[in-house]
């Protein structure tokens, strides 16, 4: 968020600024003792620890003893304590020592502590390490007993424990709140009855937030609906409650679902640090990975088709021994095409697999979870397959990946095309209007095939970054009809779930809000308020204007989201998720069954299944802290780059407002890094605006210093070893990921200023034919840009109904026309036969796809017609890569005479036998 200033950094109002900010405030620490013990200005030292102190109290470690040494020194005016002390804080948390080293913990430097560990413990010998988390303990008790409180929790542990934790007491609503957003560590809740509201700080965004939640005056500090709140923002918690009331009752409230047990009083504190380990345990299982490692230390004989299974073909080769060196023994051991013997089926999961699914679908927020192990270029076909059915018709984003286009060839489905808003001056499309997705629906009602259209498919994110309002457009959608089915293709948007910020932009995020509004009594109150107000028959152009709310008691809610696991998650390559919410699964069951058994290897990799068993795990544990950072970093580097006088000549990160059009910002919301944004307005904007911008997602133009995308990014991969990868004509995109650090950005940002620099060294050395040439280029880049082609129609001989007033078609039998090899011509792109035509006649009709990169969406596909400013696109390109079409050849055409013959039923192929007299 915008920091305008260094104090504002440290309010609590300002409380989400991630694990890099509270690293840095730590540093500042160290440097204003440092000041203190050289020129003995102790005041900047004593405001920047009551600063810290602020937030420190909602983080085990330093933990209240540590703190508490820390004022004590300070207060004493031993400056040289007060910056070791800070010093070895400030050390433990940069290493994490904290978590495995208990003389981290001592307010005193013996001298025996351990030496950190800085490298992965699997370079070399380890001993066994227990997990570290901590417990957030809500309590009314007064804040003078909660080291005491803590030291009783800490007499718990157990040297059997398989894991470790350290309590964290707070004794107010949003106290606990602000805990549960600012620290990551935090893996389970203890919330006791008795607690206030309000924190023991100033908080004035903390206020606004916690007013729009209804959350008013000290009667709404309940247990249970803190419990609520929490699960909203963090559902990967496990919450235990501690009442001192009737429990039997508490726990038969449906509204305590989200709570995992409740204990009476405080009975059982031994059952209750039980209860914590054992959900940590739940959580910590990998079903599948762990069976694997099983699987690779017993001895097995391998007598089928797979010779790596136990590495011996490996290891005891002259010539291919070096292979088996790299990757270790246990990647071999752990290799089978057996699926018994422990193992699993992945086209019939009954086991582990199956149980690691549905860890996955828990962690998704879905229904069912199906892992996949070709990419989600498999899953969404596998899904288009499942759900679709010749003739039936997909609102479909013209712009989306090929493997949905290609999934409507296999399926039979006609796509009905709709257009994303146009981003000229980047050569790049953003995402599609919602009145344009309803305009499609309502052409459709209109020509009376509204029961044809079964799916809406769209991208979200979109490579670029745009995020779609996922609630508005489902609702909308439903009110006009009610069973549609949804396909989400999140590819690039997996880690959103564990986000509290982003979460509802995702599908299985609005998927459950819309299901608990269904739930909600007065949401039937608030369709039929609408109806009346819209009258017995709306206009459309009413129904186009108006923000439609669904009828309830009518949705059939059919949900489907795609994800690349390995995009976002700690997965190997190819790994994917396909989620399901849909009351209709079972009947479409079997055939989805089918589609799996289409489409997936009936040899799936064992390790890329296992990855996505671990990256489940991990984001269940330390997601959170881990996409917080991503998050942190992303808003590092766009505020590097653009506020760098020297970078920020020729390169720049484009905020919301260029890439998100203002009509669609209807909050007002212009970018994250704008002046006075926080989080209050951001949550507007995510809750409100039509789209948004994925923050980890950064348009890095380089047009401006006469680069283009393509060969930006082989500078980038080939002088500098950064890899990026997207481009567009004039930019490049840059991305973080949870495996991204503050590192990797000093990295970054040194490259673009050297770059930078020798572009600036060139201008002023080259004189004006330099410069000339150079303005010249940037021009080209910057300004004289093609114009984006939107998709213009199919030709009639792919159209059942050529008189319909919707743009679908059968996109089917315009893929197999090309198989007709004497029904295909070929034209070069220069050629005048091209213009003659597009004037003239006969119309020019595309034989495959044709997919340039970059941009990388299709401007032509099977059975398009194809027009003037489609070729204007193509001849002003300037990218090599273009898959569909060959340059020597040319646009490949589907003949006139081919596309008269297309529909005319076929003649038989054997005579018919006349009968016998």
């Amino acid at each position: 968020m915008s920091k305008d200033t260094k104090p504002a950094q440290k309010r609590i109002d300002q409380f989400f600024s991630g694990p890099g900010a509270r690293a840095d405030d730590w540093r500042d620490l160290v440097e204003a003792a440092k000041a203190w013990a050289r020129v003995g200005n102790r005041a900047v030292y004593d405001t920047a620890l009551a600063d810290l102190a602020v937030t420190e109290e909602f983080y085990g470690y330093p933990g209240l003893h540590l703190m508490a040494a820390l004022r004590e020194a300070a207060s004493a005016g031993d400056g040289a304590t007060s910056l070791a002390l800070a010093t070895r804080i400030t050390q433990a948390l940069a290493t994490r020592s904290f978590r495995q080293h208990a003389g981290d913990w001592s307010a005193k430097d013996d001298g025996n502590g351990d030496t950190p560990e800085l490298v992965p413990p699997t370079f070399g010998a380890h001993t066994a390490r227990r997990p570290y988390f901590e417990t957030l303990i809500v309590t009314g008790v007064s804040s003078s007993q909660w080291p005491a409180l803590a030291a009783e929790w800490r007499k718990l542990r157990r040297p059997i424990d398989g894991f470790i934790y350290e309590p964290v007491v707070v004794g107010s609503l949003e106290d606990a709140f602000c805990a549960t957003m600012l620290n990551p560590n935090i893996a389970a809740v203890i919330i006791n009855e008795g607690f206030g509201l309000r924190s023991r700080h100033n908080a004035p965004v903390l206020r606004s937030i916690t007013a729009s939640a209804g959350l008013n005056d000290e009667s709404d500090a309940s247990a249970l609906r803190l419990a609520q709140i929490i699960k909203r923002v963090r559902p990967e918690l496990d919450l235990y409650m501690i009442s001192n009331r009737d429990v039997e009752e508490l726990a038969g409230n449906p509204e305590a679902n989200v709570v995992r047990r409740i204990f009476y009083s405080v009975e059982e504190l031994l059952e209750l640090h039980l209860s914590i380990l054992e959900g940590i345990q739940d959580r910590y299982d990998t079903p599948f990975f762990d069976n694997l490692k099983k699987y690779a230390q017993r001895p097995i004989g391998t007598f089928h088709a797979l010779p790596i299974a136990r590495g011996k073909s490996i290891f005891k080769s002259d010539w291919i021994r070096d292979m088996g060196e790299f990757y270790g023994p246990n990647l071999f051991l752990a290799e089978s095409s057996a699926t018994t013997g422990g193992l699993d089926s992945m086209l019939e999961p009954t086991g582990n697999i199956k149980k690691a699914q549905e860890k996955a679908a828990r962690a998704l927020g879905a229904d069912r979870v199906f892992f996949v192990t070709n990419g989600t270029s498999t899953s969404n076909k596998m899904a288009v397959q499942a759900l679709l059915a010749p003739g039936d018709i997909a609102i479909v984003d013209r712009n989306c990946h090929k493997s949905h286009h290609y999934g409507m060839v296999l399926a039979g489905a006609q796509p009905l095309y709709v257009e994303a808003f146009p981003m000229t001056e980047y050569s790049m499309y953003g995402a599609v209007p919602l009145k344009t997705i309803k305009q499609a629906l309502l052409g459709a009602r209109a020509d009376g095939r509204l029961d044809r259209v079964k799916m809406i498919d769209l991208t979200n994110c979109t490579f670029d970054g745009h995020i779609y309002n996922t609630r508005r457009v489902m609702e909308e959608c439903l009110a006009i009809k009610p069973d549609l089915i949804f396909l989400w293709d999140e590819a690039w948007f997996g880690f959103a779930r564990f986000s509290p910020f982003l979460r509802r932009r995702t599908a299985m995020g609005a998927a459950n809000e819309i299901e608990a509004w269904m739930h909600d009594p007065k949401s039937v109150a608030t369709y039929e308020k609408q109806q009346a107000e819209l009258g017995k028959n709306p206009s459309d152009e009413m129904l186009l204007k108006t923000r439609l709310i669904p009828d309830p008691r009518q949705i059939r809610l059919r949900v489907y989201q795609t994800n690349s696991t390995h995009k976002s998650m700690s997965a190997i390559r190819q790994g994917s998720m396909l989620s399901v919410k849909d009351v209709e699964f079972h009947t479409v069951e079997q055939q989805f069954k089918e589609a799996v058994f289409t489409h997936a290897s009936t040899s799936p990799n064992q390790q890329l299944i296992a990855s996505l068993d671990i990256s489940r795990r991990q984001m269940e544990l330390e997601g959170y802290g881990l996409v917080a950072n991503a998050m942190e970093i992303a808003l590092a580097i766009r505020q590097a780059v653009n506020n760098n006088p020297l970078i920020s000549k020729y390169f720049r990160i484009l905020g919301a407002d260029a890439m998100v059009p203002a009509q669609y910002r209807q909050s007002g919301f212009t970018d994250y890094l704008a002046a006075g944004v926080n989080w209050v307005n951001t949550l507007k904007s995510l809750d409100e605006d039509e789209f948004c911008l994925d923050p980890t997602r950064m348009t890095l133009v380089c047009g401006m210093a006469g680069y283009d995308g393509t060969q930006f990014k082989g500078i980038l991969a080939n002088e500098y070893n950064i890899q990026v990868n997207k481009t567009s004509r004039n930019s490049v995109l840059v991305q973080s990921n949870i495996n991204n650090t503050r590192s990797d950005v000093a990295h970054l940002i040194r490259v673009l200023a050297d770059i930078a620099g020798e572009v600036d060294r060139g201008l002023a050395q080259g004189g004006a034919n330099a410069r000339k040439t150079f303005e010249a280029r940037v021009k080209s880049l910057m300004t004289d840009v093609p114009d984006l082609p939107n998709f213009s129609h199919f030709h009639p001989s792919f159209r059942g109904d050529a008189g319909s007033k919707t743009n679908e078609g059968d996109i089917r039998s315009g893929f197999y026309a090309a198989y007709d090899v004497a029904g295909c011509e070929h034209i070069r792109l220069n050629d005048p036969e091209i213009d003659r035509r597009l004037k003239s006649g006969p119309e020019l009709v595309s034989a495959n796809f044709v997919i340039p990169y970059p941009p990388g969406f299709p401007i032509m596909v099977p059975g398009q017609v194809i027009t003037q400013e489609t070729i204007d696109f193509m001849r002003k390109l300037d990218v090599k890569e273009i898959h569909g079409y060959d340059a020597k050849e040319g646009l490949k055409l589907v003949r006139s005479e081919a596309l008269a013959k297309i529909g005319r039923p076929k003649p038989s192929a054997q005579p018919k036998l006349k009968a016998a007299s």
